[in-house]
């Protein structure tokens, strides 16, 4: 089986959706290839977003840039999940009928507080889609997709119902 291409989309993909990228670009690098994109993207990636991605799960992101999902268009994907509200409202229609799915986290690029206090928040919506991944990743999917692809769907919508967001204190 091919790799599952899944994208990230966010309004501005600075952050949330950036972070869900790398995540599972470094946790699941075999099965899944993983990109983000936004309705109207940043000019670059939200520092504290790579920060986060550097220190915390320790990735290279050098390569991270902000992007359009005008980018995408024609492209085939397997997987689309909207990681924040207005994404998810404008979220453009796909080719060849993706899994849609949202996971919605709090925007930490409009969190307003101290380095120490922003960074910590930055994390805690890391560590959140970080679990989220855990359990994409953790699904059959090689049974799933080809025999029971509803149920599948299914599984990947209820990942961003698992865990309400609470910051660490």
């Amino acid at each position: 089986m091919d790799k599952l291409k899944i994208l990230f989309l966010c309004t501005g993909n600075s952050a949330r959706s950036i972070l869900a990228e790398y995540i599972l670009r470094k946790r699941d690098p075999i099965r899944f290839a993983s990109f983000s994109a936004g309705a109207t993207p940043k000019d670059q990636p939200h520092p504290m977003a790579l920060k986060v991605l550097k220190e915390q799960f320790h990735m290279d992101v050098s390569e991270a840039r902000s992007k359009s999902w005008d980018e995408f268009k024609g492209e085939r994907l397997d997987i689309v999940i909207t990681v924040c509200d207005n994404a998810r409202e404008s979220c453009p229609v796909w080719p060849g009928q993706p899994i849609v799915a949202h996971w919605g986290s709090p925007d930490p690029a409009a969190f307003v507080g101290s380095d120490e206090e922003t960074y910590r928040f930055f994390k805690d919506v890391a560590i959140q889609i970080s679990r989220r991944i855990d359990l994409l990743t953790a699904l059959p999917f090689e049974k799933l997709w080809q025999n029971y692809r509803l149920k599948f769907e299914e599984d990947v919508k209820r990942i961003g119902e698992q865990e309400t967001f609470e910051p660490a204190e």
